[in-house]
């Protein structure tokens, strides 16, 4: 049986390694970004020109 599951093991490796890749760049980017978006950025953007009502009126 330990023959058997000695076979798994590279696939299991491979598993870890990309497990711990995915975290680390997932972390990464959060820690990384930017946290200060400007106002601009951050605004409503209504094809060109300002948002002038509320989003849930009737159209």
């Amino acid at each position: 049986m330990n023959a058997f599951l000695l076979q798994y093991l590279p696939i299991v490796i491979f598993l870890g390694i990309a497990t711990a890749l995915g975290l680390g760049f997932v972390i990464a980017a959060f820690v990384l970004a930017p946290k200060n978006p400007d106002p601009e950025k951050l605004s409503t953007y209504e094809c060109g020109f300002n948002a002038f009502d509320d989003a849930r009126m009737k159209f």
